[in-house]
């Protein structure tokens, strides 16, 4: 079923904040080895041993190259529609599966995959625009945009084709 996309679309966690927060998660353990293993001063009141504040602080660096790498793709062809947020979720849906579709604004429910929100399952890197989806099978889903006006002209193309059939 590989055709050729007519909408796709990259998204990254790129808000100032969250690297910010990051960042300084990561200054806890690299304060901590300085402090513990160059200057010899224990790093704490009950301080963690030297192995272990290695491994912590490797584990805080795996954490934040996890978000760096982290990608949502929303590629839209004429038969389906796939939504790939690895390494947590790959999606894809046929167009004969929705009900309805339409690109919406919605209030924020977070970043990442949302269950059990007022819009069904959402998918969101930022902002507070996306596809909404209504399968036949009674299931909803939102999968956030930055591209709202391009998304809906797409959708309201393919769609219309097979509400029509």
């Amino acid at each position: 079923m590989s055709q050729e996309p007519l909408f796709k679309e990259e998204q990254r966690f790129n808000q100032w904040y969250i690297w910010l927060l990051l960042a300084l998660v990561l200054l806890i353990p690299s304060y901590g080895i300085v402090q513990q293993l160059v200057y010899k001063h224990p790093f704490g009141n009950n301080p963690m041993s030297d192995l272990g504040l290695i491994i912590f602080f490797f584990g805080m660096v795996a954490f934040c190259l996890f978000f760096w790498m982290m990608r949502l793709r929303t590629t839209i062809t004429k038969e389906e529609i796939i939504i790939d947020f690895p390494p947590l979720a790959k999606k894809r849906l046929l167009w004969s599966e929705v009900e309805q579709a339409a690109v919406i604004k919605y209030r924020f429910v977070g970043y990442g995959i949302r269950i059990w929100t007022p819009y069904g399952t959402v998918y969101n890197v930022s902002g507070n625009k996306g596809l909404s989806l209504l399968l036949k099978s009674g299931k909803k889903l939102v999968v956030g945009t930055q591209r709202s006006h391009e998304l809906e002209d797409v959708i309201n193309t393919i769609h219309k084709k097979h509400v029509t059939k």
